[in-house]
């Protein structure tokens, strides 16, 4: 009995284990997050039944349903450059870039399916033909006139009328850079060269500045260490030479051995002035090297 009983406490704490953890998997299945600049598409059996746009921690029903998640950031994309015909017939290369968001999320997924390269794909479409159909209508000398705001304002409205089925929306749809034609590319390449090469040659003078910068630093933070390093060992040498003769005065510190001392450096200095090949020695009568030669020859 006291068996079955125990097996039965056991299957229970397993089941109950099992549906703790269920239930912790569910209880976490009912909240999501929301990000700045994000939308939470919340889909029940695959259809979008709420969009949440507002920072913070959400609820859903667990298992039931479930979050597609978009940016709502605004996202640059630099359009390919493409070529364009005025209006009299002049070729120019328009070189782009767009700052793009989604504004609805629903026609965004929906038509999209929320994959940033289809967007991309519909607007560099939309962007061509804004351009095509703005360059178009102006003569080359108009559209030069034009460039900048009144130009972008044009290609802007254009591309949005395209593209307003997806749930997207252009920003600002940029012109960076028109190629003049044919006949002023070689000038226009010449200056752009010689500008670069000028930069280049900007970089390499601050480059070799900031590189003599360093190199006179480490110089003198070189001559600072062998200084001190100098200076140490001069501390040092003077230290020992303390030490020596200090031991020397304690070594010889009787009568006897001081005497002893001054016969053997005596004899040194005798030695050291015998060598070479003059051997005639000039002494006074009264050092200690004539002391010594003379006390040898009484003996």
């Amino acid at each position: 009995m006291k068996g079955v009983e125990t097996m039965k406490k056991k299957i229970g704490a397993v089941l109950l284990g099992v549906l703790v953890f269920f239930g912790l998997i569910a209880v976490a299945n009912c909240f999501y997050t929301v990000a700045p600049n994000q939308y939470a598409a919340v889909r029940q059996f695959g259809k979008i039944v709420k969009i949440e746009s507002e920072p913070g921690l959400k609820v859903k029903t667990p298992f039931i349903q479930s979050v597609q998640k978009v940016s709502a950031a605004t996202t640059l994309y630099d359009v390919p450059i493409s070529d364009v015909i005025t209006k009299d017939k002049k070729s120019m290369i328009a070189d782009n870039y767009v700052l793009w968001k989604v504004v609805d999320p629903v026609k965004y997924i929906r038509t999209l399916d929320a994959i940033d390269a289809r967007a991309e794909e519909r607007i560099e479409a939309a962007v061509y033909n804004a351009l095509k159909n703005v360059i178009s209508s102006m003569t080359q000398d108009e559209v030069i006139e034009a460039r900048g705001e009144r130009l972008t304002q044009m290609l802007t409205n254009e591309a949005n009328s395209d593209i307003g089925d997806y749930g997207i929306v252009v920003i600002t749809a940029e012109i960076k850079a028109l190629d003049l034609p044919d006949d002023n590319k070689a000038a226009v390449y010449t200056r752009m060269i010689s500008e670069r090469q000028n930069i280049a040659a900007s970089y390499t003078a601050q480059g070799e500045a900031e590189a003599q910068k360093i190199r006179n630093e480490t110089d003198r933070e070189v001559t600072v260490m062998l200084a001190n390093a100098n200076k140490t060992a001069e501390i040092r040498q003077a230290e020992g030479e303390a030490e020596y003769m200090k031991i020397l005065k304690e070594a010889y510190n009787t009568p006897e051995k001081a005497e002893f001392y001054n016969y053997i450096r005596s004899l040194d200095a005798l030695k050291a002035s015998l060598a070479g090949g003059n051997k005639t020695i000039l002494l006074d009568k009264d050092s200690e090297l004539a002391r010594i030669l003379y006390g040898n020859l009484e003996e």
